[in-house]
């Protein structure tokens, strides 16, 4: 969700600064983006479809999730002339240390499950176990760098409720800067550089 809300507000954002420009929205050239695709597809086989999801054993799971996070790495650092990028490397260095460290899921505590679920669906999930899609229920004391794990949430009006970790919010800040320093813009700052207008 918070990802979600970045792109949307992002491209908003865009769209407004290249329009006040007078300048088509464009965005920026990214390298090698065929590495996105193959980072999520793992992740959406075994972590999202339901029958690969029901028949893998977590630690299968767990050794795509933590694939998938590396090849994004890859595609962030590949492309870190972007300063955008350098801000999202920074949340997905976060995400993937805390999830290496904790068996290649998310840490969630059960105080911010219970945020999420009702008490009687929390019942039935125990401690180490997977909650959601890529969470494992991690009391704080038995988490390795609990203060990387999915433990914010967004404001109580917000409908539809979901946790997020400190990396996520670095990644959502790159996305945002991202989107809204398109082309275009980066293309026109150069131009007056070029000709001496920024010292």
């Amino acid at each position: 969700m918070i990802l979600l809300l970045a792109i949307a507000a992002g491209l908003l954002a865009g769209l407004a600064w290249a329009r006040w420009r007078g300048q088509p929205y464009r965005l920026p050239e990214l390298q090698y983006l065929w590495l996105i695709f193959v980072a999520f597809l793992p992740q959406f086989i075994f972590i999202y479809l339901p029958i690969p999801r029901r028949f893998s054993p977590d630690w299968v799971a767990a050794g795509f999730l933590l694939a998938s996070q590396i090849m994004l790495l890859a595609f962030v650092w590949l492309n870190r002339r972007i300063f955008a990028m350098t801000i999202l490397l920074g949340g997905v260095v976060l995400n993937l240390a805390v999830m290496t460290a904790n068996g290649g899921f998310m840490p969630i505590s059960p105080q911010t499950a219970s945020r999420l679920v009702s008490e009687d669906l929390l019942r039935d999930v125990h401690a180490g176990s997977r909650f959601g899609a890529k969470d494992i229920l991690l009391n704080p004391e038995k988490t390795r760098f609990e203060w990387l794990a999915d433990r914010f949430l967004l404001p109580s009006w917000v409908p539809y409720q979901v946790a997020f970790s400190l990396g996520d919010v670095f990644i959502a800040l790159g996305i945002f800067w991202l989107l809204t320093q398109p082309a275009s813009s980066m293309q026109f700052r150069k131009q007056l550089l070029e000709r001496g207008t920024f010292t």
